[in-house]
């Protein structure tokens, strides 16, 4: 069978921003339901308060019913989209008892950009082990849906073992094993020196970012850098950082040397062309997992193992 053909339960939850195309909303839940899947929580998309899907409160309990153990668990739990105030949420979570409840089990949380801040806090206070990768509005309601973005993202919930490859020619080998970790740049580096960010020994740290200029992505990298982080990984993975800007001022500085120049300091190998970011097709990575990331100059493959995988 199939995967995306099989039947899922599919519980919404909207942390962050609130849906503001409902062309695009309406076309991911026609397209969802063709799929033969149920979708539950279509209120979370329609809920307002100021610039978020709903109070902090309403949307933290989204998150805290999932801990409740006379629930029937969905098969995947969807995030309607990023934007801001993800991080409003992480000290309200009933962190114990979403660990009692989901640790181990075939569930898959998905998406990606301010949903980082609930992934890292899931990993570092619950274990458990999310996906960053499509979310309802932007990817599944997309006026031409991505084949790439969904046949990668169906494979990662239901394949045990994958891999991700790329034929970028890579400036540093690398072959290495750990923890694939990660997410937005911003999101994580707001983290750090807080308990939401898990403390990742020996892990390959993936990142994107969107509209920030090479500086600002710099001085995020150096803050990881300073913060001890990136010492203690075995290799920075650098997915989609489009949307920034360039001025007169720069001078030839662009997101090329501001990458030369994170190289010449984190003594870690830093790998480009994860597809990976706020884009259309884009691989759907577990927060967690175990991974095995080998690269030469023909390009790299990261082969992922160890995340839940739907029944």
């Amino acid at each position: 069978m199939i995967a995306h053909r099989k039947n899922r339960k599919i519980e919404l939850i909207a942390p962050s921003g609130y849906p503001h195309d409902p062309t695009a909303l309406h076309l991911a839940l026609q397209r969802l339901r063709a799929q033969g899947h149920h979708v539950e929580n279509i209120p979370a998309t329609q809920r307002r308060y100021q610039r978020f899907a709903g109070t902090d409160a309403e949307r933290a309990a989204e998150l805290n019913r999932l801990a409740d153990p006379s629930r029937e668990l969905p098969d995947i739990v969807l995030a309607v989209r990023g934007g801001y105030g993800a991080v409003r949420l992480l000290h309200g979570l009933d962190y114990d008892g979403l660990q009692r409840r989901l640790q181990n089990q075939p569930i898959a949380f998905v998406g990606h950009s301010d949903f980082t801040a609930v992934q890292l806090a899931l990993l570092a206070r619950c274990g458990v082990t999310t996906f960053s990768g499509p979310m309802l509005v932007g990817d599944f309601g997309a006026p031409a849906v991505s084949e790439f973005t969904m046949r990668h993202f169906w494979s990662a919930l239901t394949t045990p073992t994958f891999t991700v490859a790329s034929n970028v020619p890579q400036a540093q080998s690398a072959d290495v094993t750990g923890t694939l970790w990660g997410g937005n740049l911003a999101v994580l580096t707001s983290l750090v020196g807080t308990p939401y960010l898990p403390p990742v020994e020996g892990g390959i740290l993936f990142i994107e970012d969107v509209n920030e200029q090479p500086f600002r992505l710099e001085r995020a990298i150096y803050q990881l850098q300073l913060a001890g982080i990136l010492e203690r990984q075995q290799a920075l993975v650098l997915g989609d950082f489009s949307g920034g800007k360039q001025f007169d001022y720069d001078n030839g500085y662009d997101l090329h040397a501001m990458i030369e120049q994170v190289r010449a300091v984190i003594g870690i190998p830093v790998i480009t062309g994860l597809p990976f970011g706020h884009i259309p097709d884009m691989a759907t990575l577990p927060v967690g997992a175990d991974a095995h990331l080998a690269s030469d100059a023909h390009g790299f493959r990261l082969t992922v193992s160890g995340h839940p995988v739907l029944e």
